[in-house]
């Protein structure tokens, strides 16, 4: 008879379901195991054979093979090692009770029983809920919040007796307590820096509100000191705390990653430096890893020096910008990771930084203002929601405090719970579908002056769609139900460039 124990293979953070089957043939004593597995897995037999000795059972005087289904599928890691114990326990007569097909088992062993967590053990535990995994036996980890994932039962075990005690129907002793999302209260704010402490820029930060607000990608040019990076590290202040489940996945994110993440629910914030290569930015790798776009899914990829990126590092961006999501294929396979971030990017207006300044002289060439500019590619610039050109500010006329950022924190929930409940769902004016976002049509005065702009600014059918997102954020944020004339006009002038950007974009 075949035994057949259920388990939980990842790829990416995409889960798939994994049928360990054991049977035990009349031969010499040995164990095969076969499935494409890796070294890592092939090497779970003597780490099975010696829990099982543990356990006062020796090897069946049978021929044990095991089979990790879809045999299609490479098998990695030591996560499926409790799962072909239990398999051969089973398949033994040693475990009586009947195992059903909706309960897996998660966990590395070692040699004397006891059950180890593996990397990415949350991202298991959520793929698992998400093919309809009912209950999770899985190692006791502190990192993982199991009475925080809604839908399945998960229980932390420690050696494998725990896990056959637990199976014959005996109560297992409390384990220790095992912080969650929900209980862990955010006293700390977002951000150290606060708005109130920026010297003027009350256009830029009225546009930054904005971006919160939807959720829009913001390009920043100004010379050097101007305040752009000032305004960026900033921004996280006034980002709305993230759900239990966006925190999980984040969570789920940086375990996989083996790096240490925010704090519980606060959105990432990634700051990347321009010499970053493009494998750092998506991800890769021979076994591919999260990358800085994957790093920041739910919060914000800052990008200072924009224009000092290669162009090949910018352009891997045109995928996860539209999509969300960013998959890297290699020989070994095709992984799948969330990367649904807000782009905030920061550059000089020319190589030596002072065109355009009142108070310094510009020394660049056409040429070099050309290469400069060219750095960033005209679907990138396309894709930016927002055009901020920052100048310095003069320190003398400026108040020092101005609006915190929990006030404008406020206005930014506010307008989110409003999308929310529009949509139906956790979505941003800026990825809504196109359909949703048009189910009333613009009033014929509103088509007309987007019409009239357009042409003038040569701008994309994808840079009119954006205007539009973001008059319905900024009607958001004043409450009003539809998309106001004045929401239109201010849409217009975030996204406007300068006349200078505008020759440069056209000679392309």
């Amino acid at each position: 008879m075949t035994v057949k124990i259920t388990s939980i293979g990842l790829k990416g953070l995409e889960g798939y379901r994994v049928e360990v089957e054991v049977h035990l043939l009349p031969d010499q004593p040995s164990m095969v195991i076969v499935g494409l597995p890796d070294a890592s897995v092939r090497e779970a037999k003597e780490r099975v054979l010696a829990a099982m000795h543990s356990l006062g059972n020796e090897q069946p005087s049978k021929k044990i093979i095991v089979n990790l289904s879809p045999p299609e599928q490479k098998k990695n890691g030591p996560l499926f090692d409790l799962a072909m114990v239990i398999g051969i326990l089973k398949a033994s007569g040693i475990i009586k009770e009947r195992i059903p097909q909706n309960i897996a088992f998660l966990g590395a062993l070692s040699l004397d029983g006891s059950i180890r967590s593996v990397d990415g053990l949350l991202s298991v535990v959520l793929a698992a809920k998400r093919i309809g995994i009912e209950m999770v036996y899985l190692p006791e980890d502190s990192s993982i919040p199991i009475s925080q994932i809604p839908g399945i039962r998960c229980i932390a075990v420690r050696h494998v007796k725990e896990v056959l005690q637990s199976l014959s129907g005996q109560e297992l002793h409390p384990l220790t307590s095992i912080p969650s999302t929900a209980a862990i209260h955010v006293s700390s704010p977002h951000s150290k820096r606060d708005f109130r402490h920026i010297l003027g820029h009350q256009q830029a930060k009225r546009a930054l509100e904005i971006a919160a607000a939807g959720g829009h990608h913001v390009f920043m040019s100004g010379p050097p000191g101007c305040g752009k990076s000032l305004l960026s590290e900033t921004f996280p202040s006034i980002l709305p705390t993230l759900s239990d489940e966006e925190s999980l996945e984040v969570m789920s994110i940086y375990q996989l990653a083996q790096i240490p993440g925010p704090p519980v629910r606060i959105p990432p914030f990634r700051q990347p430096h321009h010499s970053a290569s493009y494998v750092s930015i998506v991800g890769g790798g021979a076994s591919p890893r999260p990358g800085e776009v994957s790093l920041a899914h739910h919060g914000v990829l800052f990008l200072d020096e924009m224009g000092e990126f290669t162009k090949k590092t910018l352009d891997t961006l045109r995928q996860p910008i539209e999509t969300g999501k960013v998959t890297i294929s290699r020989a070994s396979g095709t992984v799948t990771y969330p990367a649904r971030f807000l782009l905030l990017g920061a550059m000089n207006p020319c190589p030596c930084g002072y065109l355009g300044s009142k108070t310094h002289y510009c020394s660049c060439t056409p040429k070099q203002l050309e290469l400069y500019r060219n750095r960033i590619s005209g679907p990138i610039f396309d894709r930016m929601d927002i055009i901020l050109n920052l100048q310095p500010v003069q320190l003398e006329r400026e108040q020092i405090n101005g609006e915190s950022s929990e006030n404008i924190r406020e206005r930014v929930m506010k307008a989110r719970e409003r999308q929310y409940e529009r949509y139906g769902s956790n979505l941003t004016n800026s990825i809504v579908p196109v359909e949703l976002l048009l189910s009333q049509s613009l009033p014929a005065n509103q088509k007309r002056m987007l019409e009239q702009t357009a042409s003038t600014q040569a701008w994309s059918n994808r840079v009119q769609m954006k205007v539009i997102r973001l008059a319905r954020t900024i009607a958001d944020l004043k409450g009003e139900a539809n998309i106001t004339d004045e929401a239109i006009w201010e849409a217009v002038t975030l996204r406007r460039v300068t006349q200078s950007q505008k020759s440069s974009r056209l000679a392309r």
